[in-house]
């Protein structure tokens, strides 16, 4: 089972403020996603840019950590060519509560986790 997470989208599952400081927010994130998928593989991707060392801090984590520069919602459009591009996207699980995304997703083989259920396992 290989795992490809929207960043934002389970970060967002939690109103605790996480828009003061992204950065923190995305290691926090990180930090779950390396203890709770031990030796699964997983793949998170974030709208947006890393701060000045974040990719080097998540670099040991075990998780890859992917940015998607371009923009409001250009997360969707990595995950979804990543998914298209995988020779086996019937062993992704793709987490992600965006309909649109969660539609393409599963077009193309993968399955789909909500955000909500999937923040539910990380805060076991």
């Amino acid at each position: 089972m290989r795992y490809l997470v929207d960043g934002m989208n389970v970060i967002g599952t939690r109103p605790d403020q996480w828009w003061r400081d992204r950065s923190a927010a995305r290691r926090k994130l990180v930090q779950a996603l390396s203890t709770m998928c031990d030796g699964a593989a997983v793949t998170v991707v974030f709208d947006g840019r890393p701060d000045a060392g974040e990719l080097d801090e998540a670099a040991g984590s075990g998780v890859m950590v992917r940015f998607a520069p371009g923009g409001p919602n250009a997360a969707d459009d990595v995950i979804a060519s990543y998914v298209g591009d995988d020779p086996e996207p019937s062993s992704l699980v793709v987490v992600t509560s965006d309909g649109a995304l969660a539609g393409k997703v599963r077009a193309l083989g993968a399955a789909v986790m909500g955000s909500n259920t999937f923040r539910q396992r990380l805060d076991r």
